[in-house]
């Protein structure tokens, strides 16, 4: 049977999810796994300072230390857990939902489905979508936004207002009110954001990281910010000119 020893912070206030994640690697990997708990601060900077680290948690295999759990997962040949440089992980995931939010309440009211239909509700819920992420935490948000918003440079105060506006605009699409109180901020907003990144990336060759899921993203500025600018612009332009066509 293979075994290893994982010392791990184990605290009335804390414990450490890396350890918990370090027993389950081993465990999975077939190791009997004789885990030590470190249950004070005092102990776990004891340990820390007898062997000369700087984190815990730590595995020994074979009297050998391994290390934490980075280390632990390299010693079984995987990659490194968790979003590592660029991911656009947080945009695939919510315009993927919001495409399906957009099919399920098409077929609730109409039991069927139109191609502008679904791509009005697209476009409505992929908006108040990223809304709430950029409303997360609007300064960080708006520390990235100011950096390359041709508006929002001028005014910064404009960069607070966006995500509240951007807001304003999906649920308007999704609510059915006036087409001419929410198209013409839907295609401003875009608008200005669409002019804003091609002359960021496209003109100056700026590299940024896009604002669009909130602040702390690693999407690289480029296409996916435009489209959701574009997605806004066409949005209003639709409801505009269904409203016209009532007319």
């Amino acid at each position: 049977m293979k075994t290893a020893i994982l010392y791990r912070m184990v605290t009335d206030q804390h414990i450490c999810p890396f350890g918990l994640r370090s027993k389950d690697l081993l465990k999975r990997e077939g190791y009997q796994v004789d885990d030590r708990w470190l249950k004070t601060r005092e102990e776990t900077d004891a340990f820390k300072a007898k062997h000369n680290v700087k984190t815990t948690p730590q595995t020994f295999i074979d009297n050998k230390r391994v290390g934490g759990y980075d280390d632990l997962r390299a010693f079984f040949g995987k990659s490194p857990q968790g979003q590592k440089g660029t991911s656009y992980q947080p945009v695939i995931a919510i315009f993927s939902v919001a495409f399906l939010l957009a099919l399920v309440y098409q077929q609730s009211l109409t039991a069927g489905y139109s191609v502008s239909g679904t791509i009005m509700l697209f476009i409505g819920f992929a908006m108040t979508l990223l809304a709430v992420q950029k409303l997360q935490n609007l300064y960080t948000f708006t520390n990235s936004f100011i950096t390359y918003d041709l508006l929002a440079m001028r005014h910064i105060r404009y960069s607070y207002a966006y995500p509240f506006l951007e807001l304003y605009a999906g649920l308007g699409m999704l609510s059915g009110i006036s087409p001419w109180l929410v198209a013409p901020v839907s295609v401003f907003i875009g608008s200005v954001g669409a002019v804003s990144v091609v002359k960021a990336v496209y003109i100056d060759k700026r590299e940024l990281k896009c604002a669009c899921v909130g602040g702390d993203s690693n999407v690289p500025l480029g296409f996916v910010s435009l489209s959701e600018n574009v997605f806004m612009v066409a949005g209003g332009l639709m409801m505009l000119a269904g409203a016209t066509y009532a007319m």
